[in-house]
């Protein structure tokens, strides 16, 4: 069998490979496509997937390329990105050699949208304990959205047809546009001053940048420091915007934002027949409680005969009396006792002896203090030596030609020392 005729698989996958080298329309590309499948290899290559509504292509796009990536690529990203293609005939398969990449508007917006909303994350924005509660009966809706259109229109007749006690003021504001994130803000403001219950902000469907107005910081921190409950209606039901997240309540479409604004008159008609069912019970058991304790008083005993109530009371105080008289006696007996005792005594009956005794004390007391005062002892001829008021007992405490002053029994005399003998 002749096999010269067959090739090899390398040789057909080279062959491919050449044959897209050489197409011209081929070797420069411009695609439009959503990431996926990416993966960042170790080299620094970048490997990943393009794709469209129904088909998708791989891609890869070389380290020295990778380079000059301004971006960092992620799954989901829509990008615009220039190159070749090619065929790798290793695995004969072709791929296109990306050489310069760059986001596509919508996913700029979507990477904006992400960094904002992850920035106001964590500074607490999107917390449920800052979130406000929505008024269940409220008597005035303020709305901020568009003056014409489907969403002001939807709004107002849902709460209209659910709740016609309710006032609705329109606050016209822009939706979408440059200056729309500031009117929004203004009008949010206006609303929150005038003094109504419950603030919808919102406007009906359309594409990322008709909603962008919804995603700016501006509208986000407005939102927040409202001190009114903010419903908010942005788009629909898959659109979430930061509005979305900071709001007090979200609804997924106008419509929605007015039935969570305000109750129905069915449902108040139920809020009324329950509470008219449960007054009615209260009613029937405060007078079964009042019957209850009107028919235990009926037959009580001291109702029933008065006149004992008073005689156990004259009974009661008839033994106090009765104590209180005992009692009285005791202690006029006891102060009988204690004052014949004290006619008894000796000292009233000898009141000299106490005087004589008290005397007798008196006289020894003197007699002790003559004895121990040191100038008793001048009677017997003895005198007191000073030098300067200061007492000599020593001769060794005088000099020569000191004036000393010599206090004899009766009266004292100076002198100066001439001679000192210490013998």
């Amino acid at each position: 069998m002749e096999d010269s005729k067959y090739l090899k698989i390398s040789e057909i996958n080279s062959y491919i490979k050449s044959l897209l080298d050489h197409d011209g329309f081929l070797n420069k590309v411009y695609l439009k496509g959503e990431i996926s499948n990416f993966k960042n290899h170790t080299t620094g290559h970048l490997y990943f997937s393009l794709k469209d509504d129904s088909s998708r292509i791989n891609a890869v796009m070389f380290s020295r390329d990778a380079l000059n990536l301004t971006f960092k690529p992620e799954d989901g990203m829509n990008v615009l990105v220039e190159g070749r293609i090619s065929a790798y005939p290793a695995q004969g398969s072709y791929q296109v050699y990306v050489e310069k990449m760059e986001v596509d508007g919508l996913g700029i917006l979507y990477i904006e949208y992400e960094k904002l909303k992850k920035r106001l994350a964590a500074e607490g924005l999107f917390n449920p304990e800052a979130k406000k509660s929505i008024p269940r009966f409220p008597e005035k809706i303020g709305v901020v959205t568009a003056s014409t259109g489907a969403a002001v229109r939807d709004i107002m007749s849902t709460i209209k047809r659910r709740y016609p006690i309710c006032e609705v003021i329109l606050f016209p504001s822009l939706v979408q546009g440059k200056e729309a994130a500031p009117n929004i803000v203004n009008q949010i403001k206006r609303a929150d001053e005038f003094g109504v219950d419950t603030i919808i902000v919102g406007r009906g469907g359309g594409s990322i940048e008709d909603l962008w107005a919804f995603n700016e910081e501006i509208v986000a921190r407005a939102i927040y420091e409202c001190k009114t409950p903010i419903i908010s209606a942005v788009g629909h039901e898959i659109d979430w915007t930061i509005a979305d997240f900071v709001a007090d309540l979200r609804a997924p479409t106008p419509t929605g934002a007015a039935e969570m604004a305000v109750p129905t008159i069915l449902d108040i008609n139920n809020i009324l027949d329950n509470l008219k069912i449960r007054l009615n019970k209260n009613i029937k058991n405060m007078i079964n409680t009042k019957f209850i304790t009107l028919r235990s008083l009926k037959n009580n005993f001291v109702l029933k005969n008065p006149r004992a109530m008073y005689e156990v009371k004259m009974q009661k105080f008839s033994s106090l009396v009765e104590n209180l008289s005992n009692d009285l006696q005791k202690i006029l007996l006891k102060k009988q006792t204690d004052f014949e005792k004290l006619g008894e005594s000796y000292i009233l009956k000898n009141p000299l002896s106490l005087i004589d005794n008290k005397k007798s004390k008196y006289d020894l007391l003197v007699n002790t203090l003559k004895l121990v005062n040191p100038l008793n002892i001048l009677d017997k001829g003895y005198s007191l030596v000073k030098v300067d008021n200061k007492l000599i007992k020593s001769s060794k405490d005088l000099k020569l030609k000191d004036e000393i002053n010599i206090k004899f029994s009766e009266g004292e005399i100076k002198a100066i020392v001439k001679e000192i003998n210490n013998g």
